[in-house]
């Protein structure tokens, strides 16, 4: 979705790029709000580490630039913290 905004405002493509980034952003708020409200945060931090990595591999494969070492250790980091933040063993909400 966000990617969408920059093809439109900074590499002067159609409108229907800006289109596209609203509906998609639109789903993807639909979707977060279908987790548990006492989950919500943790459903947000966990999307975090994926949008690190799902950024670090459009970087690769949209824009042609290998991520480096530092790259890929900061989103193995970011994955072990969301996997944490996710299966972390807790006692249930009631």
């Amino acid at each position: 979705g966000c990617f969408a905004f920059w093809m439109w405002l900074r590499l002067d493509r159609s409108p229907w790029w800006a289109t596209a980034g609203i509906i998609s952003l639109v789903i993807f708020a639909v979707i977060l709000t279908r987790s548990e409200a006492a989950f919500a945060g943790r459903t947000y931090a966990a999307y975090g580490g994926v949008y690190i990595v799902s950024s670090l591999l459009w970087l690769w494969a949209v824009e042609g630039v290998s991520p480096d070492r530092w790259d890929v250790a900061g989103a193995g980091m970011c994955l072990v913290g969301a996997a944490i933040i996710l299966w972390a063993p807790r006692p249930l909400i009631q």
